[in-house]
């Protein structure tokens, strides 16, 4: 489990660039959304796409049309972390979100065909689940 101290360094050290790539996984995107969706006066899901395509860029993740950053995988992974987020600490949040399906890198295959979700215009825009919609607004 991700302590509350944990969640501020990774989401600040991606903020700022400086969290080394090795330990951007898919827990530590959790972790960024979660710190960032409850900073005070913070947009998430307007700042988010800025700060990873800032933080591949620092770490020499190309953002192209096949790579870096993907607008719907984010903003699904805001919603799930948001949804998550209601009336539960960070922490609790994060632990939930890894626990369930959430957790798996796949997750988003319950609700897009790969060929929707890692199609061009998914990863420039939000493009809507095409099998089964997303259980969070």
């Amino acid at each position: 489990m991700f302590t509350e101290d944990e969640i501020d360094r990774i989401g600040r050290a991606m903020a700022d660039r400086t969290l080394p790539k090795a330990e951007w996984t898919h827990a530590a995107h959790f972790a960024a959304a979660v710190w960032l969706l409850a900073e005070p006066g913070r947009d998430a899901p307007a700042e988010m796409p800025g700060l990873i395509r800032a933080y591949n860029a620092a770490t020499g993740v190309a953002n192209t049309d096949t790579e870096g950053y993907h607008e719907t995988i984010t903003q699904a992974s805001l919603r799930a972390a948001a949804a998550a987020l209601q009336g539960r600490t960070r922490s609790e949040a994060l632990a939930g979100l890894l626990a369930g399906p959430c957790g798996r890198s796949g997750w988003l295959l319950a609700h897009w065909t790969k060929p929707r979700l890692f199609s061009v215009a998914a990863r420039r825009a939000w493009v809507e689940p095409d099998l089964a919609p997303l259980p969070f607004k």
